[in-house]
């Protein structure tokens, strides 16, 4: 089966009271003089993803004798929680392997469906393994997460919610794994406003879409690593492959350090808490990797992340930004000192954090001690102003 205009159509249809129209936003602090940026808020689907959409269409599309052997699905998260709720809606059993690195937050709301998790290899292909031979000993009928038309057809309802929101969007970005999504949204777009374009983003170190592009044909990397875990796919499906070569206009990749501060970015500056996967077309303007002019959509597939992940990513985006910094000064072990260093900091407009003195430094001279310093500043700037400030007074920093 092809897709086509109409089975996106239907599946809007069919999807009205299962998935939520999100709202396109603006993000103002994306938008300057040539561009206005929205967002197309999927994160706040009832499962915190998109998925929801090809998952509900594909089981709605099943016979009842398939649908009596019950589903099977791999999944690395969101497809998961979108073939639980589905099946769930059926009243159908359902099987989802995932990695055993997939995050626990996900983990936990699948099972919370109603969902029978097996927890398999590394990465999504090693799932996507397993389901396949879990498939052939049960009968269960596997909901693949994107290479399917079906899927696609549900993931292209929100190329048209966006174009129905927004006639006059010029510049559409999505991010890219396997390429469900991108291929869907590409083609609701594409078949209805051709001159609207479609960029794809992937994260740098899972770009097996970009690597096929640029091949002329599917390519399978040897790995997958990115925190963006939604989108952390080794190979493309071929129906996704043929349509984003068909209707995507680019791809670009953005690496793992730009998606944190695009996570931190929208927390920030948005109020809104991404994931990877959906933070990576925010990534990609925040990083110049896409010029665009006019009306541009992002697409935030998803907000289902870790809350250890978050805190690890709020930490290491202030370190890197110099909001934060950890300093290392040497000093004569004797009374006064802790004092001048705070009062240089404070007089600076920086704030002390946490203070770590130690005199056991077996490399120290015995008249010195090591004052580990983590300060707040406005930026690195800011930081590197207090360095030469400790410095000038006579202090060894680092």
């Amino acid at each position: 089966m092809e897709l086509s205009l109409g089975s996106i159509l239907e599946a809007r249809e069919r999807l009205r009271g299962i998935a939520r129209r999100t709202n396109l936003v603006e993000c103002r602090s994306l938008s300057d003089g040539k561009r206005r940026v929205f967002l197309k808020t999927e994160d706040l689907q009832d499962t915190g993803s998109f998925k929801v959409r090809g998952a509900y269409i594909k089981i709605a599309s099943l016979s009842e004798e398939e649908r009596k052997a019950g589903v099977i699905a791999s999944s690395a998260g969101n497809h998961a929680q979108g073939v639980a709720l589905a099946a769930k809606r059926f009243g159908i059993p359902a099987t989802i392997v995932m990695p055993a690195g997939a995050p626990l937050a996900k983990v936990k709301a699948t099972r919370e469906l109603g969902a029978n998790v097996v927890l398999h290899g590394s990465v999504y292909d090693d799932a996507y393994a397993e389901a396949r031979r879990i498939q052939e000993e049960t009968g269960a009928t596997f909901i693949h997460p994107f290479d399917d038309p079906m899927v696609i057809a549900g993931q292209g309802t929100i190329g048209l919610e966006i174009m129905d929101e927004m006639p006059d969007i010029g510049t559409v970005i999505v991010p890219i794994g396997g390429g469900g999504l991108a291929a869907g949204v590409a083609s609701a777009i594409k078949l209805l406003h051709p001159g609207v374009r479609v960029i794809g983003v992937q994260a740098a170190g899972a770009a097996g879409m970009k690597a096929s592009f640029d091949a002329g044909h599917i390519v399978s990397l040897e790995s997958a690593k990115t925190i963006a875990d939604g989108i952390a796919v080794k190979q493309p499906g071929e129906l996704t492959y043929k349509l984003c070569k068909r209707y995507v206009d680019e791809i670009v990749t953005v690496d793992d350090d730009e998606i944190a501060q695009a996570i931190l970015f929208l927390m920030e500056r948005c109020k809104m808490v991404a994931e990877g996967a959906g933070a990576a077309p925010v990534a990609a303007i925040l990083c110049g990797r896409i010029e665009a002019e006019g009306k541009t959509a992002a697409v935030i597939s998803g907000g289902n992340i870790d809350v250890t992940m978050i805190s690890r990513i709020i930490e290491k985006g202030l370190l890197r930004a110099g909001r934060v910094s950890k300093l290392r000064i040497v000093m004569q072990d004797r009374p006064g000192q802790l004092e001048i260093v705070s009062r240089i900091i404070g007089s600076a407009g920086a704030n002390v954090m946490a203070v770590h003195h130690d005199r056991t430094d077996v490399d120290l001279d015995i008249r010195d001690a090591i004052l580990e310093i983590t300060m707040e500043t406005q930026d690195r700037e800011h930081a590197l102003r207090v360095l030469e400030e400790l410095r000038a007074a006579g202090f060894e920093v680092s």
